[in-house]
């Protein structure tokens, strides 16, 4: 059966004021949004029209003006311009390049509002992966929100005119920001800045500086040890030898100069260390891989060890291990320790620890924990605990293995939401169960998440 337009009473061919056309957006105008909720990065979402709208800075329930800066099939991104009605949880940023600089991400948001952004976001992410478990949160671990950051890598650009610039990428940029200070890295990294200004402009050699490894580490003397190593992509010739010679002995800095291939300690050389719970002491090179956060690491290692509830004739094996940070402590409790690391001088370094701390019940391996790792003799010995502290990629392939030795107790350290949430789930799958969470705040500020579980079989 045919029906005709008449017996419907609609037109054949609609006119155009029918339809309503979606409002174009005017690039060089500002909109006015209303801001619901943030998404795992930390920004603002808005809807235009039913499309997402993302606002870096902009608050859960605030009003404001933001700028389109690109557009999407799917979502647009924005730029703030002004807060109409601002949250009650917005605070002034302490840092007065934080507008500019990309090396934080939350510093306008309360910083116990940033950890219950951090809670929830694990929480959507683990009932993402089907995990229907009422997470256990535990306390978290603090530190000081300001002046936490013991190491970092400061960017080096030149112009034209081969002038540099010193410090972190701007915000959705390449291009670097020029610091005066910066308040979260550690005293007296933090000051550091005119002084290098200073000294990068006397070089005679345009152009010879990648990068500056920053480092402040604890030392026997009356204050923290500076190390500064200059990543030179030119040979240092004689002139700008002495320019950090003497810089070096007026600000007490050790400076290492990294030339790619080889590295040289420019100044009398002393070894970068720091402490651990239990009176040791951790040696690593500035390459190594190290927790940044020196206050809540040696939470995180006390936190541990009591959630692991060890016991003299225990043996535990720590995956991803570096340079004995977790294997130590817990070498100091139990009969022995197996650590794994993929790095092969970070092995060497971790076995060196263990001989300078004098720690016999400990034994250090390089292996590819994300290739088949079974079959070596390491691994067949009767673990009672297993800690694994993965890089940002996760573990999958490690726990996928792991679970077929049937430990009873799994302690999980991640650094990144999504693959632990990932992880999570293969553990679940095979019978384990979350005893314990909490998250560490190891990046106060940043989006950054960092967060140990306990799983258990039962």
């Amino acid at each position: 059966m045919s029906y005709s337009s008449e017996k419907i009473n609609i037109p054949v061919f609609m006119p155009n004021y029918f339809v309503a056309k979606p409002k174009k957006i005017n690039l060089k105008e500002a909109v006015t949004l209303t801001v619901e909720h943030l998404d795992a990065q930390g920004n603002g979402v808005a809807y235009w029209q039913s499309k997402k709208v993302f606002i870096q800075g902009a608050l859960a329930q605030e009003k404001v003006k933001a700028k389109i800066i690109e557009q999407k099939s799917k979502f647009i991104k924005a730029k703030l311009v002004e807060v109409i009605t601002k949250s009650a949880d917005r605070v002034m940023p302490k840092c007065q390049h934080y507008q500019q600089c990309g090396g934080c991400d939350l510093q306008h948001l309360a910083r116990d509002k940033q950890l219950a952004f951090k809670r929830q976001k694990l929480t959507e992410l683990f009932a993402r992966y089907g995990i229907k478990q009422t997470l256990p949160w535990q306390p978290t671990l603090l530190g000081d929100e300001w002046h936490y950051r013991r190491k970092a890598r400061l960017g080096v650009q030149y112009n034209k005119q081969g002038q540099a610039t010193i410090g972190f990428r701007r915000r959705g940029s390449n291009q670097l920001q020029p610091l005066k200070r910066c308040v979260v890295l550690a005293k007296p990294l933090d000051e550091l800045f005119p002084l290098l200004n200073q000294v990068v402009a006397q070089l005679s050699q345009s152009k010879s500086i990648g990068h500056i490894e920053a480092i402040v580490t604890q030392t026997q003397l009356a204050k923290p040890l500076v190390t500064l190593v200059i990543r030179q992509l030119k040979p240092l010739n004689e002139y700008d030898k002495k320019c950090w010679l003497d810089v070096a002995e007026q600000a007490q800095w050790q400076i290492i100069i990294d030339q790619g291939e080889t590295c040289y300690a420019l100044t009398p050389n002393m070894p970068l260390c720091y402490s651990l719970p239990h009176h040791l002491t951790i040696e690593f090179s500035h390459k190594d891989f190290i927790q940044v956060n020196e206050v809540v690491n040696e939470q995180m290692i006390t936190q541990a060890l009591h959630w692991l509830a060890l016991k003299a004739d225990d043996i535990v094996l720590d995956l991803f291990c570096g340079l004995g940070n977790f294997s130590l402590p817990i070498a100091t409790q139990v009969k022995q320790v197996v650590g794994i690391e993929g790095v092969s001088d970070m092995v060497k370094r971790a076995k060196q620890n263990a001989v300078n701390n004098k720690v016999t019940n400990i034994e250090f391996y390089q292996a590819d924990l994300n290739a088949p790792w079974l079959e070596n003799t390491w691994a067949r010995k009767a673990f009672t605990q297993a800690i694994l502290d993965p890089a940002r990629a996760g573990a999958y392939v490690a726990v996928e293995q792991l679970l077929q030795l049937q430990i009873g107790t799994i302690l999980y350290v991640s650094c990144d939401p999504a693959t632990l949430a990932k992880d999570s789930q293969l553990l679940i799958d095979a019978g384990y169960k979350i005893t314990k969470i909490a998250l560490m705040d190891m990046f106060t500020h940043t989006k950054h998440s960092e967060t140990m579980v306990l799983f258990e079989l039962h």
